[in-house]
């Protein structure tokens, strides 16, 4: 018998975003938080960096705006950029009080500066700000008595209305597996909040946890959801480059530190391709590094920290420093090797500055959404900033309407009964080497239109052969984490296809120059309709 959880609000999502969210409705309403594997799974805890917000008396909103949306393109909505910069001190001022231990220098905390930024505006915990961040709001939920805390249940579907086949169309709910179990669980709510950040795992290459696999854009595009700015994938410039390193970040803070990116041959390089240099936004300094290592055919380049003192390196980069030492690397005496991967989806779910989406109960936020901030490309420690602004005015939405009347729908149990278990999960892992691999050869930093076209035929290929083994055997995590690949990744090639210039993130040897005008792509799923 499937078992039905009720609850006020359901966040499918444990990062900076869910969190803050269930910690703001928490006195008004009974909240359900859902990761798909432990707590701390999720990319909020690697981040490294900070939280950019105006906390300097040197420093100006409209400092931080400008900067914005330089770093942006100019295709960010400056309504979505006041906003959420408007926010920011009050934003870092909850955390504090919530207990984030930030890093502090004498009497005060310590900012440092990132690409793209005019100002010491970054407050940080080190160099492990997202690890600091996270298990503060971990144990402030813990300690709440009206959030229930769910590790490895992963979101299946929404359920909407419309699925159900009834009038008035919003969102009711989500179909859940609970991976202990193996069996799917049904999770109703009048309010429905995706929290389940990007999308970067469409790509060979990436800094983000194993679970960015754009869970919630694929469930929101399928249940009827546009989506916004696809294209625009940032490729952290600084992944550590090691054969047991995986998918270890180097914060921007060290080339705001002094950080000096070299060639093999010990020479700089970043001159040749910004007059700020290692301090570029982070699309510059990418395709930077990408030119510098196919033009050599080397494997990585190298950043090199070590004019500084051994003490300012251990002390400001801890992390880093462990973590390089333990595979032999002293970043006090020796350079950094570093290549570009994926870090984060710019784009996502269309909201509005409630998190609200085209469907009624249905909100989106953190690196989920697209609200407009970011643009062609995100400025550095954003991200975090935007997670939280989010999460407040999306609760202060959902605290309005917890008076209304319960939807009172009754949601089918989810059917196993016309599927069989697999006795060829090769094919699983087959596919997402495939898309992976060719995202990253034809949809990455530097693209073409033939290698899109390509890219696109392999997609559609894939589709029907995913729909085909979804559709006759028992779901698992990795059939459903493929499933939704597929859809972003056709969602980013679709993007691409239709942006006919260079802006950001998106940069074509086709279209090598900024077209005359900024305007965003939107996708519209064939299921859509005005509420």
């Amino acid at each position: 018998m499937t078992t039905h959880h009720h609850y006020d609000a359901l966040i499918i999502g444990s990062g900076a975003a869910g969190l803050s969210m269930a910690l703001h409705l928490a006195q008004h309403a009974k909240v359900a938080v859902l990761s798909k594997g432990q707590l701390t799974s999720g990319s909020t805890w690697l981040a490294q960096g900070g939280i950019a917000a105006v906390l300097d008396t040197e420093d100006s909103t409209q400092a931080h705006i400008e900067d914005t949306i330089s770093a942006g393109g100019y295709l960010s909505h400056r309504s979505a950029v006041e906003f959420t910069v408007s926010h920011g001190r009050e934003s870092i001022e909850w955390l504090i009080q919530q207990g984030v231990p930030f890093t502090q220098e004498s009497d005060d905390y310590h900012l440092t500066k990132e690409g793209g930024h005019s100002h010491r505006r970054i407050i940080h915990s080190a160099d492990a700000t997202g690890k600091a961040l996270q298990n503060t709001l971990i144990d402030k939920a813990k300690d709440s008595p009206n959030i229930d805390l769910f590790e490895h249940h992963i979101a299946v579907d929404l359920i909407t209305r419309r699925k159900l086949g009834l009038a008035h169309n919003r969102c009711v709910g989500a179909y859940i597996l609970n991976e202990k179990s193996g069996h799917v669980e049904v999770f109703q709510a009048p309010h429905v909040v995706l929290a389940t950040g990007g999308a970067s795992k469409a790509y060979l290459y990436t800094s983000n946890s194993d679970g960015a696999t754009g869970d919630g854009i694929a469930m929101a595009w399928r249940a009827g959801c546009r989506v916004g700015n696809m294209e625009f994938n940032q490729f952290h410039p600084t992944c550590l480059y090691h054969p047991q390193a995986k998918s270890f970040l180097i914060t921007e803070a060290v080339r705001g530190e002094g950080g000096k990116l070299i060639l093999p041959d010990g020479s700089p390089f970043m001159h040749k391709f910004d007059k700020r240099q290692e301090l570029a936004p982070r699309d510059v300094v990418a395709r930077a590094i990408d030119h510098e290592i196919k033009r050599l055919g080397c494997d990585c380049v190298f950043l090199d920290i070590t004019h500084k003192s051994s003490e300012f390196i251990q002390n400001h980069f801890p992390t880093i420093y462990k973590r390089c030492l333990k595979l032999g690397i002293d970043i006090t005496c020796e350079p950094i090797p570093v290549v570009p991967a994926a870090h984060y989806t710019c784009g996502g779910v269309i909201t509005d500055e409630k998190g609200k989406t085209d469907i009624e109960g249905l909100y989106a936020i953190g690196e989920t959404s697209f609200t407009g901030l970011h643009g062609a490309n995100r400025l550095a420690s954003n991200s975090l900033l935007e997670c939280l602004v989010y999460a407040k005015s999306a609760s202060e939405e959902v605290k309005m309407s917890l008076t209304a009347p319960l939807d009172a729908s009754e949601i089918p149990a989810w059917d196993e009964s016309q599927v069989t278990n697999s006795d060829e999960d090769v094919i699983i892992s087959h596919n997402w080497d495939e898309i992976r691999r060719f995202m990253w050869d034809y949809v990455g930093i530097v693209r073409t239109t033939k290698r899109l076209q390509r890219a696109k035929h392999r997609i559609d290929l894939l589709h029907s052969e995913i729909s085909e083994y979804y559709s006759n055997y028992k779901i698992s995590n990795d059939l459903l984490e493929l499933r939704n690949l597929a859809v972003v990744a056709d969602l980013i090639i679709r993007s691409a296809m239709l942006r006919q210039e260079s802006r950001g993130l998106h940069y074509t040897l086709d279209y090598p120059e900024e077209g005359p005008e900024c305007l965003d792509t939107i996708l519209t799923p064939v299921n859509f309709s005005w509420n």
